[in-house]
């Protein structure tokens, strides 16, 4: 699981970062349009890290295997 951690500046917009996957935060106008956007950033950035065959955190929530 990856934690999403939401703040409001004082100038009224929303930051969103996930402290696991350091560089991974988003700003929006609305607390879930920042939401949505680091949450879009982490899947990116995890598929980056697979492809080059770097670590990421446990995804295994993610998939199922068919049998």
């Amino acid at each position: 699981m990856l934690r999403i951690e939401l703040e409001r500046e004082d100038g009224g917009r929303w930051i969103a970062e996930i402290g696991s996957l350091p560089g991974v935060l988003a700003y929006g106008d609305t607390r879930e349009e920042a939401r949505g956007k680091v949450e879009a950033l982490a899947l990116r950035t995890l598929a980056d890290r697979i492809e080059h065959g770097e670590d990421v955190p446990e995804v295994g929530a993610f998939f199922v295997v068919a049998a």
